[in-house]
């Protein structure tokens, strides 16, 4: 059995993250102070890119949160619903058709997803069981996840013990299983010392001469 290339793994087959068009100078931006106003508060970043062919600007808040503004009038932009979201993962699905889908709210993190929340996940009626999220609000593809992943990533829990979150190194279970394979460790080689056969055989030759 041949092992699959961790882009399989990772469902990086089911997605094209460059969809969108690039940037041109032709089109006419608002200022930056007019962007800085509408984002309503200290700002740290401002990243200009493109949603469904629509230039924005993505404004990282000193606070941590995240506004979206409209790149060319600097109005705050809604934060992304159902339907963008379908049209957003339908427009980056990779398949030989567009099968049906389902578009579901999470607002809490999971085993499989641990990405920005709230998102949306655009499940895909597909062989593989594509499942595309996207933060609600930004509107980026932050995972994809496929049956594939799914398993592994389930082993992988298996691997480092750790049930709930599949990515705790230092869980009481692992270390209790490091602890007792040190501890058998180290009898094992006092054992082997104790039994060794050269002390054995200076033993019985020592009994040997004391008898003769």
């Amino acid at each position: 059995m041949s092992l699959l290339p961790i882009d399989t793994v990772h469902g990086d087959h089911r997605i094209n993250r460059d969809t969108e068009p690039a940037l041109v100078a032709s089109q006419d931006f608002a200022p930056v102070p007019a962007l800085l106003a509408s984002a309503g508060a200290p700002v740290r970043q401002l990243q200009h890119r493109m949603l469904l062919a629509r230039p924005v600007v993505e404004a990282q808040l000193a606070d941590g949160g995240v506004r979206l503004l409209d790149a060319r009038t600097a109005k705050t932009l809604p934060p992304v619903d159902a339907g963008t979201a379908a049209r957003i993962a339908r427009g980056a699905y990779r398949g030989d058709a567009q099968p049906a889908l389902i578009v579901e709210r999470v607002d809490r993190a999971g085993t499989e997803y641990r990405g920005a929340l709230p998102a949306w996940r655009v499940s895909f009626a597909d062989p593989d069981g594509t499942r595309i999220y996207v933060a609600a609000q930004t509107g980026r593809l932050t995972s994809v996840r496929t049956g594939t992943w799914r398993l592994y990533d389930f082993f992988w829990g298996l691997h480092i013990m750790d049930w709930t979150e599949h990515e705790r190194f230092n869980t009481p279970w692992l270390n209790a299983f490091a602890a007792g394979g040190l501890v058998f460790g180290v009898a094992g080689a006092i054992l082997l010392f104790m039994r060794w056969p050269r002390r054995r055989r200076r033993k019985a030759r020592g009994v040997s001469e004391a008898v003769a």
